[in-house]
């Protein structure tokens, strides 16, 4: 019976391959067997099945095998395309009892396993093909048979050392009165500061919260302090031992689905040790990163309070990913738990709007914590590898000055060697230009689109000097010029470019400043092409260039090798080699000063987290090479690596930010490839 089943499978094999690779019905034989014909729609079938299959090979490694087994692997059943369990469960149980079903997170597939080799049959004959409806999406599952699917063995995590999740600490009746107490509707209550922010809605209570240097005022508290609907949950805090001291902070969340936070340790020097968030309205996933790069999520039921202290308060990042939907643990919805890998065990919850309460004890003292390599009270205030977020023009003068101007001087020829490659809309633009058009490329670099278009007066301007030389060698009309002021008549050119330059200026006022001095360079209909960095490195569910390789040269970096080690508040001994000598603050340029945000250092070829950063380059050496070893002469096998600042735009800023600008019109924004881009044209005056 076996060694018919298997020769009706090749069979059944052979069709398929007849199908796709003759595309006729012509009559097939196999060992005197003479096949039906079959119709246009199963033809379609069958190489859509093959397709998959061969897919699962290519991309995942998974070898599909001819012989009906018990199990098989179903395409386009799996957790990442907003399958859940419940709703494959009830597609697969239609055909036989099943043993397994096991759905590794995020994959698009999953693997099932049924009791008897004719049920696995049944499902492979009968749901090839069917149709189900996610909440965002139509998925068709195509079934091929594998061997025996191996157990999985998960090794179990422990909850960050000092972390706690105390399920149903409130009733339902407490949750609803708690909610119904914030009243976001309103903006004109003194004893509160709310905002709107890109990913959520927030109130502050007793102090506010600062985005923009990451702290609070202590010397200007909110009025009101904390609300009295709270006192009854902080009481019960204290009773249970939870905190020791009556919290004096209160920020409030609200996410919609989608929505999220970053992932953040809350400032040592803000606040005391242990920190206490309630959730309510509906669970979601939190993910927990240790700074070694272990991390953990875990799932915060409604009605919950998690509780921050020691370690995982001071040392572990915790955040939100924006989505949707969370691949959460099969069972109890109000039940605390760690995410696991095991892929039996996992299925998709749907959010919901979620609140957080989140409580918080202001700190009066220095922190004096055990992490001081991520404790910015024990960090050194002159530390030069310690630069902050700009407070003033000067601030950001300074900054730029050591992490644009002098970086660029240091990196030149290095930088110029891997920028090569126009980018084709940029080419579209200047290839639309007239013949004749008199052209301004503002911040030229190495001048790779200066000739570009022979029929244009093209003339260039940068900063760094050694660049200029670069584009003197290449008989380009170059010169060294800031941004800012850029030594052209008004009104002179046809068109300027802008290409991953204004987003090296550190304040929103001087990122405004570059664009008007593009718009005063115009001519009246003159057009200006801006490219920036974005923050969203991932666009309909498309990973940029950056994040995609290794090896793949952008303009906003170049990843030669992975990142020296850098803890969460950008500390990094390799940040003294922006010419500094260490431990020496640079003259009449205090970018560091304690309680003021600190700028981190981004991990190459990773998503952004923040939009202000450091960004390492890794120089390539230029010293001759012993060719029997294969590395520098006279040196270590590292190399040396400088920070340059940028600021991610988030979508929709490039196109706000040029909206403050007079007498202009936005031809057009769009994302191309890890930027955010706009034409803009200078209206007749």
């Amino acid at each position: 019976m076996a060694l018919t089943a298997a020769r009706n499978h090749f069979l059944f094999f052979c069709f398929v391959q007849c199908s796709v690779h003759c595309g006729t019905m012509e009559t097939c034989l196999e060992e005197g067997v003479k096949l039906q014909k079959k119709t246009k729609e199963e033809k379609k079938l069958l190489r859509k099945q093959l397709k998959a299959s061969h897919t699962l090979l290519k991309h995942e490694g998974i070898d599909t095998v001819l012989i009906p087994t018990k199990s098989l692997v179903v395409a386009n059943g799996g957790l990442g395309n907003g399958v859940s369990r419940e709703q494959l469960l009830e597609v697969l149980e239609q055909c036989g009892s099943l043993r397994a079903v096991l759905m590794p997170p995020n994959k698009p597939y999953a693997f099932v396993t049924y009791q008897s080799v004719d049920a696995a049959q049944l499902a492979h004959k009968t749901l090839n093909g069917r149709q189900l409806d996610t909440e965002h999406q139509q998925v068709t599952l195509y079934l091929n048979f594998v061997e025996e699917v191996g157990s999985v063995v998960w090794q179990g995590q422990e909850l960050p050392p000092g972390l706690k999740v105390v399920e149903e600490f409130l009733s339902p009746e407490e949750e609803m009165r708690l909610l119904g107490a914030i009243d976001w509707g309103s903006h004109s209550n003194t004893d509160t500061a709310q905002k709107a922010l890109k990913h959520r809605q927030v109130k502050h209570y007793g102090y506010e919260f600062r985005y923009d240097n990451n702290n609070v005022d202590k010397n200007k508290p909110l009025p009101g302090g904390l609300p009295m609907f709270c006192n009854e949950v902080l009481d019960r805090c204290l009773k249970e031992n939870l905190i020791k001291v009556k919290p004096d902070q209160l920020t409030v969340n609200q996410y919609q689905p989608g929505q999220g936070i970053p992932p953040h340790i809350d400032t040592h020097s803000a606040f005391e040790d242990t920190i206490i968030s309630l959730s309510l309205g509906a669970k979601t996933v939190m993910d927990f990163k240790h700074t070694d790069g272990r991390s953990i999520s875990v799932v915060l039921p409604a009605r919950s309070v998690l509780v921050m202290t020691g370690e995982s308060r001071y040392l572990w990042s915790h955040g939100i990913t924006p989505r949707k939907f969370d691949v959460v643990p099969v069972g109890d919805a109000e039940k605390a738990s760690i995410v696991s890998g095991d892929s039996g065990d996992l299925t998709l919850h749907k959010r919901g709007t979620r609140t957080s309460f989140t409580f918080r004890k202001v700190r009066r003292t220095p922190c004096d914590c055990a992490f001081p390599s991520v404790c910015d009270s024990q960090s050194s205030p002159g530390d030069p590898s310690s630069p902050s977020v700009p407070q003033s023009d000067r601030d950001a003068s300074c900054l730029e000055n050591e992490f644009v101007h002098k970086v660029y001087e240091e990196i030149a020829s290095h930088f110029s060697s891997t920028r090569h490659s126009p980018w084709p809309r940029v080419v579209d633009f200047l290839q639309s230009l007239p013949t004749g058009a008199i052209l301004a490329d503002v911040g030229c670099g190495n001048g790779k689109y200066l000739g570009l278009k022979q029929d244009l007066f093209a003339v260039g301007c940068d900063r760094s000097r050694n660049l200029v030389d670069i584009c003197g060698e290449r008989s380009f009309q170059v010169l060294v010029s800031d941004a800012l002021e850029v030594p052209l008549r008004s009104g002179i050119c046809d068109a300027c470019i802008s290409i991953a330059v204004i987003h090296h200026f550190s304040t929103k006022e001087r990122r405004l400043a570059a664009i008007k001095e593009l718009v005063r360079l115009l001519r009246p209909g003159g057009k200006a092409l801006i490219y920036v960095w974005a923050m969203e490195q991932e666009y309909n569910k498309q990973k940029s260039k950056y994040l995609k390789g290794k090896k793949v040269n952008q303009e906003e970096g170049s990843a030669q090798r992975p990142e020296q080690t850098a803890d969460h508040l950008g500390h990094s001994t390799s940040l003294a080699s922006n010419h500094r000598p260490a431990g020496k603050e640079v003259k009449d340029c205090p970018l560091t000063r304690q309680n003021m945000s600190t700028l981190s250092v981004h991990t190459n070829r990773t998503a952004f987290h923040s939009q202000d950063l450091l960004v390492p380059w890794h120089l390539k050496s230029s010293a001759p090479r012993d060719k029997n070893v294969g590395k520098s002469l006279g040196s270590a096998d590292i190399c040396p690596i400088f920070h340059r600042y940028y600021h991610v735009f988030c979508e929709e800023e490039l196109e706000s930010l040029c909206g403050e600008v007079e007498n202009i019109a936005i031809q057009t924004s769009y994302y191309d490839q890890g930027n955010w881009c706009v034409i803009l044209e200078k209206k007749s005056e």
